[in-house]
């Protein structure tokens, strides 16, 4: 039984009692009904409004579940075979840390997902920080050469 109907049934039982209308306790009765059928009526209302919010709710869980299998499904697959490992790199404009792969890095250049800023790369990634490609005619570079 809904609320609407049970509130129906309670005035179906005060109007059962045969209360004298100029009653004081009659008014006030017929007041209590009267905002009990407001209530309902509201609960009823938000009932419908739940409803279709989860509706919704569903069927944007779904949608994100397909987009995660087709987005993750390919990153997560390149992870177990260990096919290229991952940098982190930090936006110099936003902070925001980046994760980027060798290919990445090879093309020199990407736009930075957070703020848009142009990020540019210029790393040798066999640890060699100088010019010349380890001749080695720097030093201190920090290459095993």
């Amino acid at each position: 039984m809904t609320v609407t109907e049970r509130v129906a049934y309670i005035r179906g039982l005060i109007e059962g009692l045969e209360l004298d209308e100029a009653s004081k306790e009659a008014r006030v009765i017929k007041a209590m009904v009267e905002v009990l059928d407001d209530l309902a009526l509201s609960v009823e209302d938000l009932e419908d409004s739940v409803e279709d919010l989860s509706e919704q709710v569903d069927t944007i869980d779904e949608d994100l579940t397909t987009l995660e299998e087709d987005f993750y499904s390919s990153s997560d697959d390149d992870d177990d075979d260990d096919e290229g490992e991952l940098y982190e790199v930090t936006c110099p404009s936003c902070g925001e840390a980046i994760c980027v792969d060798e290919d990445m890095l090879d093309k020199g250049e990407m736009t930075c997902p957070s703020c848009g800023e142009q990020l540019e790369f210029d790393l040798d990634l066999d640890g060699c920080c100088c010019d010349d490609e380890c001749g080695c005619g720097d030093e201190d570079c920090g290459c095993d050469k």
